[in-house]
């Protein structure tokens, strides 16, 4: 027998603060020691019994710590305190040093978890974490699940390193996924190659909840070593894998799912998402900018389906996040397709929590973190103030400036993590190409038939559309711009390296029918993209996006229209949501003028072109990139 241990030995230095914590918990939950404060009388979303439950909750340092009837024991103390006697008795009263809870007055108002997004690229917002927090806590967002692998595939480590620091002390909790494909495939060209070893250093952090969505579904079911080396280290540490498996089904779903991916976001079908229903995978149904699927698997609204599922917004582009919302907007849009409110409202909260293993999160009942949303109706989902652990930090939609929540106590083991650093210049200077010329976007080859990526309404997924080339002098294949079948001219320019790579390609169903539109943010390598009629047109929006050091610009017939600088990474503004949403706006209606199909947001569309993980045809530095088979293949051939 071995030496008999004390308890004591096992608990560490850094387990003190929460032992002392977590009795403090208890005592309020007690009633030994007042709470901070109470909301009173509210109607309070269960989402453990499905049920509007009328009463107070009572916080305690940002925790919960009860729920009943609480108001009306401190109400009598707060009078006594302010009239110094007991009406009951009319007894004087010594009021020193006694703690009254502040008293937040919820009659008529439903008391709501907040709500959590749990799949949402934020670089996509093009907004930098703080002002996308200050943006979408006052919707009642107080927690997202982020992927930075957009910054990461530009900036690598130091673009990670980059979204961690900034995270730090938001009003909005940010957790992240530590990116599994960068690059997305080896038929793109990335700022960045991450390994299994790069990604080791972060994955012990608290806020890294696993591995995000394994894009690569080809390589996983081929059983790569690197990806699998990659879900390996997420396992060993007991974290979640995030999936991306578009039309995945049989054996290669199997084949998936036995990988470890627990989740998937690309459903764009009831029967495929039963398919990963059936084989215990959670769906998140997505609805954002570009990709709107929640109309598609509505019938997944309501039980036994919606059990399982989240809504999510993936991207989301500031404009929608001003004006529509954030997750209030997926809630108003899922209670109209026929969802049971308090069902919805366990799609943003409980479930993503339970997905996740935030235990503290995603409820309303002691021992949970006190992130509350005061909502005035479960239709419309109209948010009347936000709490992050218990602290007011958005109200009647307007973010408080002071609301910094989780500062850093003196002393205390959060204090002494060492202060993140990262190289600046890889995130701030990552525009790296020659001044593009009209010879760069002709092609080099000869055929009789041509491919052409088909873009299909409300969807990410294309289609490869096969044509004989056009017999007709209004044709050139050296240009391959055809506008009266609406088929115009894609090209993908490598800006990490300035390897002078550019891979061209040809497009229809966008409907530009004059000019060019040219962007520095591209899933996921995010090389330059650009859109256009002509030539001339295509080298001057992709100069204007080099010298913005990113970006986007539109032009006609040699014309500036409009550009907006993103210069973090290529991706994100410093500007405010409004500022940026202002340019973005201006330069959309442009776009619709130019002829850009309604339904189709001009700038995320050419955003998804190159992301060589989504079926069936995509346009790469490398050239045109058959996802299904992973192949580089000519835009022009013979038979």
């Amino acid at each position: 027998m071995g030496e008999k241990m004390n308890c004591n030995t096992v608990i560490e230095k850094k387990d003190i603060e929460m032992i002392k914590k977590q009795q403090e918990l208890v005592d309020a939950a007690a009633g030994r020691i007042p709470p901070d404060c109470i909301y009173k009388n509210a109607g309070i979303i269960n989402v453990f019994t499905d049920e509007i439950e009328i009463g107070d909750v009572a916080v305690y340092k940002g925790y919960i710590v009860g729920i009943g009837n609480y108001s009306a024991e401190y109400e009598k103390k707060n009078s006594i305190l302010k009239t110094g006697k007991n009406k009951e008795s009319n007894e004087e009263y010594n009021c020193k040093n006694t703690e009254i809870p502040i008293i937040i007055d919820c009659t008529g108002k439903y008391l709501s978890p907040g709500f959590i997004d749990a799949h949402i690229h934020i670089e996509s917002s093009m907004l930098s974490p703080k002002v996308f927090s200050d943006t979408v806590v006052p919707h009642g967002t107080t927690a997202v699940i982020t992927d930075p692998h957009e910054i990461v595939n530009v900036a690598g480590d130091s673009g990670l390193k980059y979204m961690l620091k900034e995270a730090e002390q938001l009003p909005l909790k940010i957790y992240f996924m530590l990116p599994s494909c960068v690059p997305a495939t080896a038929l793109e060209e990335s700022g960045a190659v991450i390994k299994a070893d790069d990604l080791a250093p972060f994955m012990a952090e608290d806020q890294v909840l696993g591995l995000a969505e394994v894009m690569n579904f080809y390589g996983t079911v081929q059983g790569e070593e690197d990806l699998l080396n990659k879900i390996a280290l997420a396992k060993a540490y007991g974290k979640i894998i995030d999936g991306h498996g578009p039309g995945l089904s049989g054996k290669a779903l199997n084949a998936y799912v036995c990988a470890g991916v627990v989740n998937d976001h690309e459903c764009s079908t009831v029967e495929e998402a039963m398919a990963k229903l059936s084989r215990g995978q959670w769906i998140m149904i997505r609805e954002g900018t570009a990709a709107k699927n929640m109309e598609g698997l509505k019938a997944l609204l309501k039980p036994p389906y919606s059990q399982r599922c989240m809504l999510v917004t993936d991207d989301k582009h500031p404009g929608e996040l001003e004006r529509s919302g954030h997750v209030d907007y997926l809630l108003q849009k899922a209670v109209h397709l026929g969802a049971a409110p308090v069902h919805a409202v366990k799609m943003v909260t409980l479930h993503p929590a339970k997905c996740y293993g935030l235990r503290e999160n995603g409820a309303i009942a002691p021992g949970y973190k006190a992130d509350l949303v005061i909502l005035e109706d479960l239709v419309d989902f109209k948010v009347q103030a936000v709490y992050k652990e218990g602290v007011l930090v958005a109200e009647n939609g307007v973010i408080l400036k002071d609301s910094t929540v989780c500062r850093k106590e003196e002393g205390s083991v959060s204090s002494q993590k060492p202060d993140i650093q990262y190289e600046q210049e890889r995130v701030m200077q990552s525009i790296h190409v020659k001044e593009l010329e009209e010879e760069d976007f002709l092609f080099r080859e000869d055929g009789t038939y041509m491919r052409v990526i088909e873009l299909i309404p409300g969807e990410l997924l294309t289609k490869e559309l096969v044509l004989p080339v056009p017999d007709t002098s209004e044709f050139s294949v050296k240009s391959g711009i055809y506008l009266k079948d609406d088929i115009i001219k894609l090209a993908a320019i490598e800006r990490h390296h300035n390897t002078g790579h550019i891979g061209l390609g040809l497009i229809k169903g966008y409907g530009l029918k004059g000019g060019a539109i040219a962007s520095s943010v591209s899933h996921d390598a995010h090389n330059l993209i650009v859109a256009g009629c002509n030539e001339k047109d295509m080298v001057l929006a992709a100069n204007i996006v080099r010298k913005n050091q990113g970006g986007l610009a539109m032009v006609s017939n040699g014309k500036v229209l409009g550009e907006l600088p993103l210069p973090i990474g290529g991706l994100m503004s410093g500007e405010s949501a409004a500022s940026v949403d202002k340019l973005l706006e201006k330069m959309k209606k442009e776009a619709k003028k130019l002829g850009v199909r309604k339904g189709i947001d001009p700038f995320m569309t050419l955003a998804f072109i190159s992301l060589s993980v989504i079926p069936e045809l995509r346009l790469t530095t490398l050239g045109l990139a058959r996802v299904n088979s992973q192949e580089i293949c000519s835009t022009f051939f013979k038979v």
